[in-house]
């Protein structure tokens, strides 16, 4: 099963999302992530985050949804609720989920303040993935309408 993580630049919260579902996540599932506005650069703090959390950083990168080595089963768009944010809404027959975050890259402040953002969006992207990966996923696997309410549930899931 391959899960994407989507958001409109993808460089902080679909790449933590995708780092951490690769890093957690059975065999047979893999994580990616995509934007519908690609920055083209993975944010400097979540790369240093992840790195800090013993999460592999190797071949991230910021891309478009076009650009997907497959076609993801599920997509999960992780964009914030904040009133100048618009997430995308991936096209095609997929199961879907928003587990909304808000964005780390937009928080000013000083450098604590900022580096807490990064980490509040790491801990409650961790902590659905988590809660998602307990799953009885072989269960869920051929029963989308409850995985999609589980996905649900999850998104309103904070550490």
């Amino acid at each position: 099963m391959n899960v994407l993580f989507l958001c409109t630049g993808n460089s902080c919260r679909s790449i933590l999302g995708e780092a951490t579902f690769n890093h957690l996540a059975p065999e047979g599932w893999r994580g990616m992530s995509a934007g519908s506005k690609p920055t083209g650069q993975v944010h400097p703090r979540s790369l240093a985050l992840l790195a800090r959390e013993g999460i592999s950083t190797d071949g991230y990168y910021s891309k478009s949804w076009n650009d997907l080595p497959v076609t993801p089963d599920i997509v999960l768009s992780v964009c914030g609720n904040a009133a100048n944010e618009t997430c995308p809404s991936y096209l095609g027959a997929v199961l879907r989920s928003h587990w909304g975050v808000e964005d780390p890259a937009h928080v000013t402040g000083t450098e604590a303040e900022i580096d807490a953002a990064f980490m509040t969006a790491y801990r409650i992207l961790r902590h659905r993935i988590e809660q998602f990966l307990a799953l009885p996923l072989n269960e869920l696997h051929d029963d989308r309408a409850r995985l999609k309410a589980e996905l649900d549930r999850i998104s309103t899931l904070l550490p």
